[in-house]
């Protein structure tokens, strides 16, 4: 599975990018916008084409699934612990975790947790420095939950990140930072299947 999460602001010809990595095999866009407005967010989700909503999902403006037929949500780590995930009965969800102890205490009603950071950090310059979770990952136990690989993943890495075990990976960097987020994809996504 490979997922990409959107940056927090809005870029230019970020729908129309979008459109594309979903007609390129994308499985699913994390739309991870905190800082917009409800207005801008249904005007973001209207240049998403509609077939493609069933593979969004929402970090935040949650009221918008119902009318856009977004049935997945990822509530973040406070949130979790806050209890928020009884909010959302027969929906799909999904959760970060920063350590694989907190993910192998993660309940069924997660169907994927993030798990990061894999590699420092292509977007947050520093971020992931002398980091071990690819070698934690031989401690996973928990058989309900999928594992999605984020932080520094991009297509030289990604397959090591398929070797050690991950149920799938989560691009941004490598995505929203180059000049050419189409063939970055696409090379990620040969290197993931070959």
């Amino acid at each position: 599975m490979i997922i990409v999460i959107t940056p927090e602001p809005i870029i230019s010809s970020e729908t129309e990018i979008i459109n594309q990595l979903f007609r390129e095999g994308l499985d699913l866009l994390h739309i991870r916008k905190p800082f917009i407005s409800n207005e801008e967010m249904k005007n973001f989700l209207d240049r998403i084409d509609s077939p493609y909503h069933a593979q969004v999902v929402l970090h935040s403006h949650y009221d918008w699934g119902k009318e856009y037929a977004i049935s997945r949500f990822h509530i973040r780590e406070k949130e979790r612990m806050d209890g928020w995930a009884v909010q959302f009965k027969n929906q799909t969800l999904s959760t970060s975790v920063h350590d694989i102890n907190a993910y192998n205490r993660l309940g069924k009603e997660w169907e994927y947790s993030f798990i990061s950071p894999v590699f420092p950090s292509i977007s947050k310059k520093g971020y992931g420095e002398n980091i071990t979770v690819l070698e934690d990952i031989k401690h996973r136990d928990n058989p309900n939950v999928k594992l999605i690989a984020l932080g520094g993943i991009n297509e030289n890495n990604i397959h090591e990140a398929f070797d050690n075990g991950i149920d799938g990976v989560a691009l941004l960097g490598a995505i929203w930072e180059s000049n050419q987020p189409l063939q970055i994809f696409r090379r990620c996504r040969q290197n993931a299947l070959s």
